[in-house]
């Protein structure tokens, strides 16, 4: 499939989107300079994401990196989730992406890291 094509499905219909029951760990984040924003639900048993959901306003590629992304955590250990390089994000979408449009793509993954941690 096209990476754009792909990008723009996952942010028309995306993965994971609502709030997961019986969450443990939540985080509020928004990009101040584009008005991206993103809270992330955790759901973590034993050092491991057993559950995931997000909610948010964004662009394609902040919705579509979550969307992705989502995927990714659940199952994940805390640890391994705090070792995700912005690089792994930008692989996922499958495009390149300019410094701007960067931080609307890792929004979501820094949302989670601290969720992480701060709770």
């Amino acid at each position: 499939m096209n990476p754009m094509q792909d990008i723009l499905d996952h942010y028309r219909d995306p993965e994971h989107f609502g709030v997961c029951d019986g969450h443990t760990h939540t985080c509020h984040s928004k990009n101040v300079s584009c008005g991206d924003e993103v809270t992330v639900y955790l759901k973590i048993e034993n050092q491991k994401v057993v559950d995931f959901s997000f909610e948010g306003n964004g662009c394609a590629i902040s919705v579509a990196a979550m969307s992705m992304l989502s995927d990714e955590i659940i199952g994940m250990h805390v640890d391994d989730i705090q070792n995700i390089t912005p690089d792994f994000v930008v692989d996922l979408l499958g495009i390149e992406i300019g410094p701007v449009r960067l931080k609307c793509a890792l929004i979501g993954l820094d949302a989670t890291k601290k969720a992480i941690i701060e709770n």
